[in-house]
């Protein structure tokens, strides 16, 4: 998850120096990212569904754009993106979600089973997902 994560980022150019702290307290930015790890983390499990790669990348430079909105500087979005410690925090919050929505760790059926779900209801890691 962290690779689609960090491949995604850097190919909208997301790369810095600075810190970002509060982007950290920004739902909507954080559920962003999670949705996106999400979809990836169960493309990758389930060989029967594959991530929509540019609606990911797409919906990452649109919470690029919302964080600067939100009064972030790109060094600021770049720092917080950067940050291993968010990155493993993130990871660690997207594969407990993934389990609350029935997802096994070792299970490929059962992330295939959360990945159909999700495309069903028409959830944001379902519409990132085919």
């Amino acid at each position: 998850m962290r690779n689609l994560m960090i491949a995604a980022i850097a190919a909208t150019g997301l790369t810095g120096p600075a810190t970002a702290q509060g982007l950290a307290d920004e739902a909507e930015i954080t559920n962003g990212l999670l949705v996106v790890g999400m979809a990836y983390e169960i493309s990758r499990q389930c060989d029967d569904i594959d991530a929509r790669t540019f609606q990911g990348i797409r919906t990452l430079l649109n919470l690029k754009s919302r964080a600067r909105d939100l009064g972030y500087s790109s060094d600021e979005v770049d720092a917080y993106i950067d940050d291993d410690a968010q990155k493993d925090r993130l990871e660690a919050i997207a594969r407990r979600q993934l389990v609350q929505l029935g997802a096994v760790t070792g299970d490929p059926a059962s992330y295939c089973a959360v990945g159909q779900d999700q495309i069903a209801k028409g959830s944001g890691v379902g519409r990132l997902l085919r």
